[in-house]
């Protein structure tokens, strides 16, 4: 059956910035279609209310607090999850953070070195570890964004790490491809996060960004299953280094 591509009974995910948006919406996502599930953020007790949920649909769930821009709190998040789980199958990148400066002056070095720690730094650390415990047939997610194809001013610095994102995605893939793991990005446009709500406050500007979007919507985080179960599962068994854009026809 068809069905069955999808499923994930089994099988270990640890999705990074579970706590909440597109990253609560995968983790859920993953234990309806059978998963066990590491929840892992930067708060441990918003992580365990997502681990609840997770343990109510009948499947084992952990909740992990990491800084993932850490390499020693990544560390311990993939020792953690091995040793509840015995390894691991899926891992997302999905924790991120996307600081507007005002102008190129205006970046920080503080503001650099923290949007490159949590979207470069930690993924590449993440993948590294995780893969050590990955057994052929696994696959790692990582989230990146429209602006790193079609950036602009206002978006430079997080443009230009989930840029760097992409290319360790696609140069990974090649990597970790002879030992069956597969790489894959997501590369989404507009949901409604808390991102999303700080960089358009208004809903007048909010609905300006939903007309320019081919499905006439904003994303909502649920939107983002469909894609993640397919780059989880056995159903894109010969996929690996794609970007996949996720942006409901946006311009």
């Amino acid at each position: 059956m068809a069905s069955a591509l999808f499923d994930l009974t089994g099988k270990v995910a640890v999705v990074t910035g579970a706590s909440k948006g597109l990253g609560r919406a995968m983790a859920l996502g993953f234990a309806d279609a059978g998963a066990d599930v590491v929840v892992s953020s930067r708060r441990v007790d918003a992580c365990e209310e997502v681990a609840e949920q997770i343990r109510a649909k009948g499947r084992r769930a952990l909740a992990v607090a990491c800084h993932v821009a850490d390499w020693g709190q990544c560390d311990a998040l993939i020792a953690a999850a091995v040793a509840e789980f015995g390894k691991i199958d899926i891992l997302v990148n999905n924790a991120g953070i996307a600081p507007v400066p005002p102008s190129l002056a205006g970046v920080t070095e503080e503001l650099f070195d923290k949007t490159f720690g949590v979207n470069v730094k930690g993924p590449l650390r993440l993948m590294a570890m995780a893969a050590e415990h990955m057994p052929a047939g696994g696959s790692i997610i990582n989230i990146s964004t429209k602006a790193s194809q079609r950036p602009s001013p206002f978006t430079v610095v997080y443009a230009g790490s989930k840029a760097a994102l992409n290319a360790i995605t696609q140069a990974t893939a090649q990597e970790f491809g002879p030992r069956g793991i597969r790489v894959n990005a997501i590369v989404c446009g507009p949901f409604i996060t808390d991102s999303f709500s700080k960089a358009i406050p208004t809903p007048e500007a909010a609905e300006h960004v939903a007309k320019m979007i081919t499905v006439g919507h904003i994303g909502q985080p649920e939107e983002i299953v469909g894609t993640a179960l397919l780059l989880a599962s056995d159903a894109s068994s010969y996929m690996t280094g794609a970007l996949i854009n996720l942006d409901g026809g946006g311009s």
